[in-house]
Formats: C-alpha cells, structure tokens, sequence
C-alpha cells in the first residue's frame, strides 16, 4: 500500500522559515503530480504549490516569491521551503500526490495526514 509521510512543521515566528518534506512509499509505479495543499482556521483546504512531471511548478500567488517547491524524484519526496512567514501562512500543511501504483496503472490522488504550522509572536 502507498504511504504519504509528512514532516517539518512546527512553531515559527512571523519572518521566519521552515523546510516542510514528504515522501511517497509503496509500490509506486510513478508519480505525476506532488505538492503542498494547506488548510486554515476557519478555512477550506487550497492550493499551495505543486509540481508535475515535465512541467513548471503550479504556485499560489498568496505565497509566490517567499515559497518554494522542489522534488526529489529518485527518492519520490517534495520538499516546501517557506520563507518570510505570516500570520496568514498558519494552517495545517498536507502533501498530495497524484501517482500508479505497480497494480493500478489510472493516476489516483493520494493524500498525508497533514503537518501543522504555527505562525507566532
């Protein structure tokens, strides 16, 4: 079965950084598609960056400029490197993946238990 691990959150406060990872386990056949998707207070779940096979990565321009994604895909992992923290940043941070595995070849959506980020003075 495919696992999606998450680590890297913490308390922050507001300028600074932190470096979010997670990586994909399984019988991975191959991942397409990997990022971040974040989830507020009050809030419904939202794109913060992804990044597909050949393609430019996907930001949200709530966060462009001060975050930054990158992939390792011989280890299927993706990092978020956040910098230059707001208040407005604090959410629960979970990775996503779009992948087939060795027995489902159809691309299906995967999901981490999430990551959560705390932006404090």
């Amino acid at each position: 079965q495919v696992r999606i691990v998450e680590s890297g959150g913490g308390l922050v406060q507001p300028g600074g950084s932190l470096r979010l990872s997670c990586a994909a386990s399984g019988s991975i056949y191959r991942i397409y598609t990997m990022g971040w998707y974040r989830q507020g207070p009050g809030k419904e779940r939202e794109l913060v960056a992804t990044q597909t096979l050949m393609s430019p990565a996907n930001v949200a321009e709530s966060v462009e400029g001060r975050f930054t994604i990158s992939r390792d895909n011989a280890k299927n992992a993706v990092y978020l490197q956040m910098n230059n923290l707001k208040f407005e940043d604090m959410a629960v941070y979970y990775c996503y993946a779009r992948l087939a595995t060795a027995f489902i070849r159809e691309p299906q959506d995967y999901w981490g238990q999430g990551t959560l980020v705390t932006v404090s003075s």
